[in-house]
């Protein structure tokens, strides 16, 4: 399969010059048929607790103010996003980030991505934004696309640099090796459409967030805290790659 560096105004692109754009396909598409029935089965996916729960939490907190839950499935669709105000410079926030600032703003808990309530809204709003293109814009102020940018460059500079004791890069499993079996899993490319996921192996919901951790730990590399910049940065750059893929709404894992 022949692939290509592209390099645009700074940012690096990896494009596999041999998939179509039509083509590109999901990690839902890698699943084992067992896993792809579960995934279509309301009654039994186990992300069914989750997108119940926060629709419950949706019509009881959000709802007043934001109206149906429907009328923001193609936001859910645009994040990560750089969010700036008077008192900051500016920070890339992900889909549980923002739920968090929400939820922040009628309660003094301060949210983790992986809490409950975060992950429930997360699943009812993933879910309604199921079939929307993914569509990623930088901010439009300069300075503010300068720094967006300097994410973009970060993450596609870390997406191809060997890491861990196992001396792997992301783009060395995700570009050369889709399609292989590597242990219980069969390596997709690195197109993110489908989140939070039901993991078998956690026997829970999780984000994306700790999605990329997870990968750090398995080429046994430092990882980065939870809601690091570098984190954001990685699924800003990953989301990018999958822009115009239609989004499959939270999904099955092994």
């Amino acid at each position: 399969m022949k692939r290509r560096l592209v390099i645009i105004g700074g940012l690096i692109l990896f494009l596999v010059s041999s998939i179509a754009h039509s083509q590109r396909l999901s990690g839902n598409t890698f699943l084992p048929p067992e896993l792809m029935s579960l995934g279509k089965d309301e009654a039994a996916n186990p992300l069914s607790l989750w997108n119940d729960q926060g629709h419950a939490i949706w019509e009881a907190k959000c709802q007043e103010c934001h109206g149906k839950i429907s009328s923001l499935a193609t936001t859910v669709v645009q994040f990560p996003k750089w969010i700036s105000n008077s008192t900051s410079q500016g920070r890339l926030l992900n889909l549980e980030d923002q739920i968090g600032v929400c939820l922040s703003r009628t309660s003094t808990q301060k949210w983790s991505n992986e809490s409950n309530e975060v992950l429930a809204l997360s699943t009812a709003l993933s879910d309604t934004a199921k079939g929307q293109k993914i569509r990623i814009e930088g901010p439009k102020a300069k300075s503010e696309h300068e720094a967006w940018q300097e994410q973009m460059n970060l993450a596609a500079k870390i997406y191809v640099t060997r890491q861990g004791r196992l001396n792997l890069a992301c783009t060395q499993c995700h570009d050369q090796k889709i399609g292989i079996q590597l242990r219980s899993d069969v390596i997709s490319p690195a197109f993110v459409t489908g989140f939070p996921i039901y993991r078998q192996s956690w026997q829970t919901a999780g984000s994306i967030d700790r999605r990329l951790r997870a990968c750090y730990s398995g080429v046994q590399a430092l990882v980065p805290p939870s809601g690091s910049p570098e984190l954001r940065a990685l699924e800003l750059f990953l989301k990018k790659r999958s822009e115009g893929m239609p989004w499959d709404g939270p999904s099955i894992r092994r």
